[in-house]
């Protein structure tokens, strides 16, 4: 089975995949499934890179491809795309080959709606966007299913992005500073090198989910913001592809799966942070609700 981004929109629908989400989450820090950290080879060197991802879960067990180019910024092309392979992991029968740009753009999003939900102020109300590409609107629909917003305020470097994200999601066009002040919610989520957001902006009890700033290099929050309390896809990860992490020196408190599951307590009233980085047993989690909904319509 071959499944373009076109089906692949049809089949995911944003609370079944935040279930998901956790629920893979949650089995990764169990223990349950594994994977290797990613495998990111330099093609050209901050411009172009191609991850490989495999991972192996008690059902679906899989493999994505992603070019990450940050030389493609500004142009018609994304600068992610990717493709996954999913296999059956009792029989090591394949069972589909899938468009994996979507995948990863609404998976992101549905993890951190999944965080979101157990860290985030139950009556949050202000949601700041750093950042007004593919991820900014993915994370403000996906949020959306998880905490009723009455003000979205959206930067971006780039002026006329951010007016323009703005006009089309009924949101404010604000400077970094002035939109994260007061922000119960904020996303960084950016192609930033160096930090665009300061702790000292943040108010106490605010809930970040950084999610751009994916080499050891390249970082989107200060030391400041990395010093409160910082939740984390993957431990292993983190330590080695997270600028933010690797260079602020930020003691790590909970992979969001030990939160998900129970094995430490979410800490909701305290200024938090978690660092996205992506892990590929989420795009197999994410097929495998695809290619599930797929067969049930097939058979319908």
């Amino acid at each position: 089975m071959h499944l373009g981004e076109a089906e692949i929109r049809s089949a995911l629908e944003w609370d079944a995949l935040i279930g998901a989400m956790e629920a893979a989450l949650a089995a990764f820090s169990g223990g349950e499934g594994h994977q290797p950290v990613r495998n990111l080879m330099t093609i050209d060197e901050g411009k172009r890179y191609l991850g490989i991802m495999p991972a192996v879960g008690r059902e679906v067990m899989g493999l994505k491809l992603v070019s990450f180019y940050p030389v493609n910024a500004g142009t018609a092309i994304p600068t992610h795309m990717a493709m996954v392979l999913l296999f059956d992991t009792k029989t090591g029968e394949p069972l589909a080959a899938m468009d994996g740009r979507l995948i990863t753009e609404m998976r992101t999003a549905a993890v951190s709606a999944a965080v979101t939900k157990h860290l985030a102020a139950p009556q949050a109300r202000i949601l700041a966007l750093l950042g007004s590409g593919v991820q900014a609107e993915a994370h403000l629909h996906a949020l959306r299913r998880v905490r009723t917003f009455d003000e979205v305020r959206v930067w971006s470097r780039n002026a006329e992005h951010a007016r323009l994200f703005a006009h089309t999601h009924g949101a404010r066009a604000m400077e970094a500073e002035a939109a994260v002040e007061g922000a119960d919610v904020v996303v960084t989520a950016t192609s930033a090198r160096e930090p665009i957001l300061r702790g000292s902006w943040l108010k106490a009890g605010a809930h970040v989910n950084a999610v751009g700033a994916c080499l050891p290099t390249w970082r989107e929050l200060d030391d400041v913001a990395m010093g409160n309390v910082l939740v984390v896809d993957s431990r292993d990860a983190a330590l080695k592809e997270s600028g933010d992490v690797i260079l602020s020196g930020a003691p790590i408190y909970a992979e969001a799966g030990e939160i998900f599951s129970g094995l430490k307590p979410a800490p909701s009233s305290q200024t938090t942070i978690f660092k996205s980085l992506g892990l590929a047993i989420e795009d197999i989690a994410a097929a495998r609700l695809v290619f599930e909904t797929m067969q049930r319509r097939a058979n319908c």
